[in-house]
Order: structure tokens, then C-alpha cells, then sequence
């Protein structure tokens, strides 16, 4: 059996992780070059954790200037089996007002400047996104928000979008009619990755605004947005702490089998396979290539 490790990646607001013991940082080096800060790692409870700011301490990076592939990959080195990622995101729901965590179980990807995969040329792969969110991890965390007391609404679609600007209106209304629920601007290629690593993933998207489509509510600004965050901040301190308190000791195998994504995913031939890129991928394939 795979002992767990949860990853925490904390998006606006989420610099730290309340709760962590026996912390030690470490700055792991990645063939895909420089993750946002060092990542720190301890215990809540007896679960092993790791904690990485998508933004960097003191948010330094644009959600385009994210090295996601350095965290994942990061994140892989360290050990982890499920990442739980922290967002905060507009709504295009009046039932889903600012304050509200929404786990949510799809996503639209609208970026178009970041890398977003860690195959390519010399070693191909096409892992399923059909289903991108781990159902079980999800539900763990829709438990320990039950028990901390904080209400988590289950299920939605997650537009990411490149910014780092909000949504004029026509897009605002363009998502809203799509029949998308929440937006943001991190979640992608954050979940493709973590597919490719066969990492489970699950995100709380914690909404701070209603985007622009509301008529009773202003334009999107950033002081409107960092209240709301820094309320959201420590709810999510707590449902985090109860999270990794209860999480089991061992990983539990994913139902949808997220973490075995590359049984079924590498089209290229293993003699054609180019050797440097195998090298950069020697952690995401570990598994694979073991076997």
C-alpha cells in the first residue's frame, strides 16, 4: 500500500498552512524549472502534508506566470498522492453568493499561454479528462467541511480563464449562459497535470465576487475581492485542519482510477520514445516505466 501525502496548493489569500508541524522547506529542483516558492513540508495530525503558495509568498506570480508544470512535478517528487487546491473564483449563481465553497466537479479550459502538459514530442500521451476531479477525495473534503461547520456546495463547472484581467460583461454573460457555475483563473492546467501525474485532485473554489454579470453588484475590483478572501482564508485554514486530521493513513485507490491514468494514456511506442524526454519525465512516469 502508498502511505499518504495530501499536497494543499493555496491560490489568493492562502500563503500558509495553520497547523503544520515538524515543518521543514525544501526548494525541489524540477527538469521544468522553478516552482512558485519552496514548498513546505509536516504533519496535521498523523497525515503528512505538503503546502505550496500557487502565487508565491506575498503573491508575486500571475496566474500566466505559474510554473504549474514545476509544481506538479514537485509535488510528485515529494510524495504526493492526492492534491486538494485552494481558489478563489467569481460566481454566476445568485444561490452562490461571495462566501460560499464550492467543490466542483468540472471544468472549461479557456487559457491559451501556458504550457499545459508534461508529454509532447518524443513521448506522447493522452490521458481522460472526462472526469477530472477525484470523487472520493471529494467527498473527504465535503466531510470535514460537514463536521468544521462550513456549508460546501457539491458539484459545478469551473471556466478557467488566462487574465490576469477580469471578464469584460459579454464574456461574464457568454459563461453565465454556457451554464458555467463559478470562474477563475488557476484551476487549468493546475488539474490537467496532476491527471498526468496520476495524482488524485479536488478543488474548493471559494467564491469572492459575482464576476460583472450581476446588475445589483459592482465590476469586479481587487479590494472588493481580498475581503471576502481573507474571510475565506481562515474557514479554509479550518476545513483544511479537519481534512488532514481524518484523512486514512494509506492512499485509497482512485475510482475513476485517476491515479493510474497512464495505464492507458502513452500512444508512443517504447523503442520510438525520445531518451531526454523520458529523463524530464522520469518522475511523472515512475510508475509506468517500473512496471
Amino acid at each position: 500500500m502508498t502511505k499518504s501525502i495530501v499536497g494543499i496548493i493555496g491560490g489568493s489569500g492562502i500563503y500558509d498552512l495553520p497547523g503544520l508541524e515538524d515543518v521543514r522547506e525544501e526548494r525541489v529542483d524540477t527538469p521544468w524549472g522553478d516552482t512558485s516558492d519552496v514548498l513546505r513540508s509536516g504533519r496535521i495530525g498523523e497525515t503528512r502534508a505538503v503546502f505550496l503558495p500557487r502565487h508565491g509568498r506575498g503573491h508575486r506570480l500571475s496566474p500566466s506566470g505559474i510554473n504549474y508544470r514545476a509544481n506538479i512535478d514537485a509535488m510528485k517528487r515529494l510524495g504526493v498522492t492526492d492534491i486538494v487546491s485552494v481558489s478563489a473564483c467569481g460566481s454566476f449563481r445568485e444561490d452562490l453568493p461571495p462566501g460560499t465553497f464550492v467543490l466542483v466537479d468540472q471544468f472549461i479550459d479557456r487559457t491559451f499561454a501556458r504550457e499545459s502538459s508534461f508529454f509532447g514530442n518524443g513521448c506522447v500521451a493522452h490521458v481522460s479528462m472526462a472526469h477530472p476531479v477525484a470523487p472520493r477525495l471529494q467527498d473527504r473534503i465535503a466531510a470535514a467541511g460537514a463536521e468544521a461547520g462550513i456549508t460546501c456546495v457539491r458539484g459545478g463547472t469551473y471556466v478557467c480563464m488566462e487574465g490576469p484581467q477580469f471578464s469584460s460583461l459579454a464574456e461574464s454573460m457568454m459563461y453565465k449562459t454556457m451554464g458555467c457555475d463559478v470562474i477563475g483563473m488557476t484551476a487549468m492546467p493546475e488539474a490537467k497535470l496532476a491527471r498526468e501525474a496520476e495524482i488524485s485532485y479536488a478543488t474548493i473554489a471559494m467564491v469572492t465576487d459575482f464576476d460583472c454579470w450581476h446588475p445589483d453588484h459592482d465590476a469586479v475590483d481587487v479590494a472588493s475581492v481580498i475581503k471576502i478572501v481573507h474571510e475565506n482564508a481562515t474557514r479554509a485554514s479550518g476545513l483544511l485542519a479537519k481534512l488532514l486530521r481524518d484523512f486514512p493513513a494509506e492512499h485509497e485507490a482512485c475510482p475513476i482510477g485517476s491515479d493510474r491514468a497512464l495505464d492507458t494514456a502513452l500512444i508512443t511506442a517504447p523503442g520510438a520514445r525520445d531518451p531526454a524526454m523520458l529523463k524530464k519525465l522520469e518522475a511523472i512516469m515512475a510508475r509506468v516505466s517500473a512496471s
